[in-house]
């Protein structure tokens, strides 16, 4: 078990055997270890300027919640929030500047030394990480099918067969559902609200859609939906650095894998996500996907 976890993190990580440790500690306690990284990483001074300075400028975008947002007082908070505070308070950085930015100027934004890193669940990618570094996944978001709360007939994928399936406009949920899902009609939706409005009066069967912003239509909007059935599409979130950040990777990464381990992350999970949700259990499926 051990040893095909490994190879499926370093095959989504793309990185050496030598580059890191993770203990990924599961509800199941399956445990996750890669070699420990090497001394050689510590030669540039990401991390001990930040250190010496005793503060870290980091980014995000402070208008998405759970991840990131104003509370009433007017101060940074939310998942990403605490996830960030967290590292650097094992890391040894005394003061934290959360600086507001938004979503597409994140990459330009470290690259410009706006900022430090930025901690706002971001999807690694081919073409930022030409441009930019990832630390470890600390986050996953799924993608589920919603229906209504009185709906019996849908259940899983396969029983949206001749149903309809909406999704916001643009989104990958929109694309994935054309391409998976022949056999359903797949409606865009411009807004998200017209999107569960149509679910609940019942001229929609369904809806594609993260987990969190079904779970928010449920809880906030008291909205009568479900979801059913296992994620249909896992995004796994890290933390973003300056290319060749070598020392402060390995920093950030063993914070993470502590956090994973010594049951930390999932605590920060479930007090600013959902007591519901399995934050780590969801990234190991995330990766073995």
């Amino acid at each position: 078990m051990e040893n095909t976890l490994r190879r499926s993190l370093q095959r989504l990580l793309r990185l050496p055997t030598l580059t890191l440790t993770l203990t990924l500690g599961l509800a199941a306690g399956t445990v996750l270890m890669l070699p420990m990284l090497s001394a050689q990483a510590a030669a540039d001074d990401s991390l001990s300027r930040l250190q010496q300075a005793g503060v870290v400028r980091i980014a995000n975008t402070q208008t998405s919640p759970p991840w990131s947002y104003l509370d009433d007082k007017n101060q940074p908070d939310g998942y990403d929030v605490a996830v960030a505070r967290e590292i650097f308070r094992r890391i040894g950085v005394a003061r934290i500047e959360f600086i507001a930015d938004k979503f597409k100027n994140f990459v330009e934004g470290i690259n410009a030394r706006k900022y430090d890193v930025v901690v706002n669940s971001m999807a690694r990618t081919p073409e930022r990480e030409k441009v930019v570094d990832f630390t470890l996944p600390y986050t996953v978001q799924d993608f589920r099918i919603w229906v209504n709360a009185s709906n019996t007939d849908i259940r899983d994928r396969a029983s949206l067969k001749g149903k309809s399936v909406g999704a916001s406009a643009g989104t990958a949920n929109e694309m994935w559902a054309h391409k998976n899902l022949p056999d359903s009609q797949v409606r865009a939706y411009e807004g998200g609200g017209f999107l569960y409005n149509d679910l609940v009066s019942g001229r929609l069967d369904s809806v594609i859609d993260s987990y969190f912003n079904g779970y928010k239509m449920k809880t906030i909007n008291n909205l009568p939906v479900k979801t059913v059935g296992a994620p249909l599409v896992y995004s796994l979130g890290a933390a973003v650095l300056p290319k060749h950040a070598d020392a402060l990777k390995a920093a950030m990464d063993k914070a993470i894998t502590d956090m994973i381990a010594d049951g930390t992350l999932q605590k920060i999970a479930q007090r600013y996500v959902s007591p519901e949700y399995d934050m780590v259990g969801n990234m190991k499926k995330a990766i073995d996907h």
